[in-house]
């Protein structure tokens, strides 16, 4: 390692085959760090990187790449001096030199607290503002990334997201997310990711929601549905993820949100989705189904929707896909069944009631108990479903939970209704709208 940077230091014709070597040196962990407890060893990099011969230039910005892939937080530390000069090459060179300026930045953002709270003051907001009208896609790409990892640091809420929401970058996020079909997918993906940080601060929402945020995250998944039946591009799913998480998180957060949005091909769109990506990405499932229940919470129209458009087949059919999906599956229907009698009949009316048999035979007490819940609405409002459920054999089914600690109860509650319809109810509703993951 010393004899690499002493060979650099001499400035011999080889220089650039040393740099060269020294890069492929520093993607080791150990030479990494012994190359930081080296006396000028950053510096000398320091004075190749802002030298005036490009192509060496290049070599020491590869070098200062390899060494921002360290976890290391020492390691980080170590690149402290280099950060402002990152930032001033963000403007007026080439768009590789550009990228790997970026891609640094954000390396060196993850490891290390102590280089976000060197860039913020010098600026790094307002020069990634800046660069976000670049009409580049690999500099945009790279933007975002260094912006997601700034909005996912811990000081983000009260350190980084107001100075964001004081920029031009949310306007131009939002932009770009909503042009990825039509741009590139990459920086989209980047940006979604961003927009759904800044959400999940729960510091920023009436921010987004004055943007438009809402109807163009709505008019977007409509758009990304549309393309699935035909040529959909590589990687969609990739963007599809945080703009689901996007659009659930800000239904579970703000209220009158369902309102702007009742659109009920946002129903169709999510089905399209949904059925596109179950077998290849099954992760989208759950996806769908957070934003699904958060539709449907509260809010008869996606209700009335989800049966007119005969899409509960469909919904029951995702029941056995994994265990998340079987507790958000039941509770959505959770959701329709607490809307009454007329909501009820029509769940009655599909086979609901023979899957749910299988349901209460699992050993998962997180299903079952969701399933009861379920069923107790079910029998409150439509009691005709109770005396079917008994003919099925659901009696049987409900009394092998009696001696289960977390669901004998409710399943006790539940027997009782079987024998009398029309008592009183034993249950708590746990309707609710749900926060995406964060």
């Amino acid at each position: 390692v010393l004899e690499l940077l002493r060979a650099v230091q001499r400035g011999s014709e080889d220089r650039k085959r040393s740099l060269g070597r020294l890069r492929w040196a520093l993607q080791n962990k150990e030479t990494q760090q012994k190359f930081v407890r080296l006396d000028g060893s950053i510096r000398t990099l320091i004075g190749i990187f802002t030298s005036s011969l490009a192509d060496m230039q290049m070599e020491a910005a590869r070098c200062l790449h390899e060494l921002s892939h360290s976890s290391d937080p020492a390691v980080a530390e170590a690149c402290l001096p280099v950060t402002s000069y990152l930032l001033t090459y963000l403007s007026g060179h080439s768009v590789e030199f550009m990228e790997l300026c970026l891609y640094t930045l954000g390396n060196l953002v993850v490891e290390s607290e102590a280089v976000r709270k060197q860039l913020l003051p010098q600026g790094i907001i307002p020069v990634l503002a800046s660069c976000i009208q670049s009409p580049h896609e690999a500099v945009l790409e790279g933007l975002g990334y260094v912006l997601s990892q700034l909005l996912q640091a811990k000081e983000a809420p009260t350190e980084i997201i107001p100075l964001v929401l004081d920029s031009v970058l949310p306007q131009h996020m939002l932009r770009l997310v909503c042009s990825g079909l039509k741009a590139g997918i990459g920086a989209a993906v980047e940006f979604a990711w961003c927009l759904h940080y800044i959400v999940c601060s729960h510091t920023a929402n009436a921010a987004l929601l004055s943007l438009g945020a809402l109807p163009a995250l709505t008019s977007l998944l409509l758009d990304l549905a549309s393309e699935i039946p035909q040529d959909a591009p590589e990687g969609l799913e990739l963007l599809v993820c945080p703009v689901l998480r996007c659009l659930s998180n800000l239904l579970a957060e703000e209220t009158g949100c369902k309102v702007q949005i009742q659109d009920e091909r946002l129903l169709i769109a999510l089905f399209l989705i949904l059925q596109c990506f179950l077998q290849q990405h099954p992760f989208i499932v759950q996806e769908c189904l957070w934003l699904l229940n958060n539709l449907t919470a509260d809010e008869p129209f996606f209700c009335s929707a989800l049966l007119s458009l005969d899409l509960l087949p469909a919904l029951l059919q995702l029941l056995p896909c994994s265990q998340m999906a079987s507790v958000l599956v039941l509770t959505v229907l959770c959701n329709i069944a607490e809307k009454g009698p007329a909501y009820c009949q029509q769940l009655h009316r599909q086979p609901a009631l023979p899957l749910l048999l299988p349901t209460l035979a699992l050993p998962d007490p997180e299903v079952v108990g969701q399933c009861l819940e379920l069923l107790h609405l079910l029998f409150l409002h439509w009691p005709e479903a109770a005396a079917d459920f008994v003919t099925q054999g659901g009696h049987r089914a409900l009394e092998q939970h009696q001696s289960t600690p977390e669901l004998q109860e409710r399943a006790q509650a539940l027997l009782d209704m079987v024998g009398q319809p029309l008592g009183a109810s034993a249950f708590r509703p746990c309707h609710t709208t749900l926060s995406a993951f964060s």
